[in-house]
């Protein structure tokens, strides 16, 4: 795997799902991709693995690769626009 980013940096969940009888793993940065498995263990590296070849195809496709959150920088601004009453 040759990416962009270091996706060991990139937000993981793994949880029960009851409906499938199997844990899933998602990713915070790739919403979309999720992987099943009958361990913890597994579906994690199921996963990374995934990701790993999603980010690689972004990569070579020069499509832009989310940035891990942990590394997002932020300008601790925050604006609100409230309508007139």
């Amino acid at each position: 795997m040759t990416t962009a980013v270091d996706i060991t940096h990139y937000g993981y969940r793994v949880t029960w799902s009851e409906e499938d009888r199997e844990f899933v793993a998602t990713c915070l940065e790739l919403p979309s991709l999720s992987w099943l498995a009958d361990t913890q263990e597994a579906a994690l590296t199921g996963l990374v693995h995934l990701v790993g070849e999603v980010v690689d195809d972004l990569t070579r496709s020069g499509k832009p690769v989310p940035e891990p959150l942990a590394t997002r920088r932020y300008s601790s601004k925050f604006n609100a626009r409230v309508g007139e009453h």
